[in-house]
């Protein structure tokens, strides 16, 4: 199979031939037919983080695809079935994080192109307990960036505890922002949303989003707070001063919620402004299978579209470019 594999950490991805994987007891191997472009996957392939994948590697987190081969065990899965690969592929089920619906932060996890051979190949080996089946109604290129744009999102909504008429400030509208603009909605806020490309401003006016900000023009926190400032911050830009605005736009009692994850972010907090206003900062971290359900039936439903456009896999080099040059309007796809 064919399979675009990091060589060395900031070098581009070369397309080599693997051998097409053989299930092991409770795994399923899927056929691949799309997997979206996370900048999660940028990070990983540079290194950027503390703890960095084993080169060489395939990286890729929102793979969806149909199942091919059933290992020993399997039977929640069957051949033919279409299903979804997350960033969250695996967790032991059995500590209490797992026990208390937080499996996301089981310390035993493996994580879908990082810790183990990810979806940017034809193929890929996945738990089947960790491959959620996908609605026959969701076209595979819709579910793949829902996968982990979607239910990273969808999570940070709820973290945020978004309540009806909350003002909640969507930072960054591209892969996973125009999704959580349209969640936000959808759990009853008035939505606030930021960018600085013209593009993005034009998704969010599509999406309906309340209030739409230009931080070219204007200081965001300042437009919030002659709202009354916002109830919820949801932070998804990879830069530091997107967090500091949006923490600076919170009404009393706001909460920040950040989500993306800048290589060397850092946020300095004013202890006694966050005490006397009651502010909270939350991180939050992709969501649960059982997240990932409610997403796809959200979806299956009409109640979310998801803007992508597709790119082939030999081509995975020139769709990085396009994501760390702010190219890309929402997701790029890649496809097998």
């Amino acid at each position: 199979m064919r399979a675009a594999v990091v060589p060395g950490f900031g070098q581009p991805l070369v397309i080599e031939d693997r051998p097409v994987p053989e299930p092991g007891p409770g795994q399923v191997v899927v056929r691949m037919e799309a997997s979206g472009l996370c900048h999660t996957d940028i990070h990983a392939a540079n290194g950027d983080w503390p703890v960095t994948p084993t080169v060489p590697f395939i990286p890729g987190h929102e793979g969806v695809g149909i199942v091919t081969a059933l290992g020993d065990g399997v039977t929640s899965l069957k051949t033919g079935q279409r299903v979804a690969v997350p960033w969250l592929g695996y967790a032991c089920g059995t500590c209490r994080y797992c026990l208390t619906g937080w499996e996301t932060l089981c310390l035993s996890q493996q994580n879908t192109g990082y810790s183990v051979d990810g979806c940017y190949a034809e193929y890929f080996l996945a738990e089947a307990a960790f491959a959620t089946p996908v609605p026959d109604e969701i076209d595979p290129r819709e579910a793949a960036p829902l996968t982990c744009a979607g239910v990273t999102t969808y999570k940070a909504i709820k973290v945020g505890n978004v309540r009806p008429g909350d003002l909640v400030l969507v930072s960054g509208v591209g892969g996973l922002g125009h999704l959580a603009v349209q969640y936000a909605k959808i759990f009853g806020g008035t939505v606030a949303a930021v960018d600085i490309t013209d593009e993005k401003l034009a998704l969010a006016r599509e999406l309906d989003a309340d209030i739409i900000i230009d931080a070219r023009a204007d200081d965001p926190a300042e437009v919030l707070r002659a709202h009354g400032g916002a109830d919820v911050a949801v932070g998804l830009a990879v830069d530091d001063k997107s967090f500091a605005t949006a923490y600076a736009g919170l009404r009393r009692g706001g909460r920040l919620v950040l989500v993306a994850l800048p290589a060397s972010g850092t946020l300095s907090i004013p202890v006694f402004d966050t005490v006397l206003n009651g502010t909270s900062v939350i991180g939050s971290i992709v969501g649960t299978r059982a997240d990932l359900n409610e997403v796809f039936g959200l979806h299956a439903a009409g109640r979310t579209r998801v803007s992508y456009e597709t790119r082939p896999l030999a081509e995975v080099n020139e769709a990085i470019a396009e994501v760390l040059h702010g190219k890309a309007r929402a997701r790029l796809v890649l496809e097998p």
